[in-house]
């Protein structure tokens, strides 16, 4: 069963701000200069530590931690990364209804959202926009009928012999993607319309990856974040944590 860790920060902020707020405001006049029960004195000391913690996490940046391997070569299961909460907008916790717009998605970004209909986090990168014609044909993707540049990199160790690298220019920034040498079924011949108010979510790995080509399009009010950073690697147990991937993310 997965845990609703904004459900139960906001229900433990709020909690605790109530007592805070009630001891300030009626209990502590009626005291007399006696000291505060031990239970306040915990719940005073915990409020404003959670309420931090929920408008840093909720509308600035909150961590994550890739479960899979389905951004490989950008990100690997173990890394810890970044997730900035308001470059598409700040939401509120919890039921990620949008209360400001800041921009919308780019394509080629890092994208951190709900996966339609579950309430699970994913990780993909941006490749199709409201709108567009997308169709993936041995693995290189057409945008409006438009190649995406991609070069294969034979240089580099794709970890098997039955992929291999290569650059791919989505956005701005090329990055790394990994490819099957015999495309996968969502990589030989795929084709879907992006509608609108949704976006076209695809893994680097790209014959390793349930995305949008498994189970649709993300709708914006899913989006959580940009990721924009690793600021550690640890697969867990008995390793230890190290710090040589730390970086921004392409």
């Amino acid at each position: 069963m997965d845990i609703n860790f904004p459900l139960i920060l906001v229900v433990l902020t709020l909690v605790t701000g109530l007592i805070w707020f009630l001891d300030k405001l009626v209990l502590a006049p009626r005291r007399n200069g006696e000291p505060r029960p031990q239970w306040v004195e915990y719940t005073g000391a915990f409020f404003p530590v959670l309420f931090v913690v929920l408008v840093l996490r909720s509308f600035i940046v909150e961590p994550f931690q890739i479960p899979s391997s389905s951004m490989v070569p950008t990100l690997e299961v173990g890394d810890f990364i970044l997730v900035n909460k308001y470059t598409y907008g700040l939401r509120l916790p919890v039921t990620n209804t949008k209360i400001l717009d800041v921009n919308d998605p780019q394509r080629g970004d890092v994208m951190v959202f709900f996966k339609p209909n579950e309430n699970i986090y994913f990780i993909k990168r941006v490749v199709g926009l409201p709108g567009e014609e997308i169709r993936i044909v041995n693995n290189v993707v057409y945008i409006d009928g438009e190649r995406v540049p991609q070069q294969v990199l034979p240089e580099l160790d794709a970890g098997n012999p039955r992929f291999q690298m290569a650059a791919e220019e989505l956005g701005s920034e090329p990055h790394l993607i990994r490819r099957g040498v015999m495309p996968g079924r969502y990589g030989m011949n795929y084709h879907t319309v992006v509608p609108e108010g949704h976006y076209f979510m695809v893994g680097d790995n790209r014959d390793n990856s349930s995305d949008s080509r498994d189970w649709g399009h993300v709708p914006e009010e899913n989006i959580v974040g940009k990721a924009f950073a690793i600021w550690m690697h640890w697969p867990g147990l008995p390793h230890l944590p190290s710090f040589g991937r730390v970086g921004t993310i392409q």
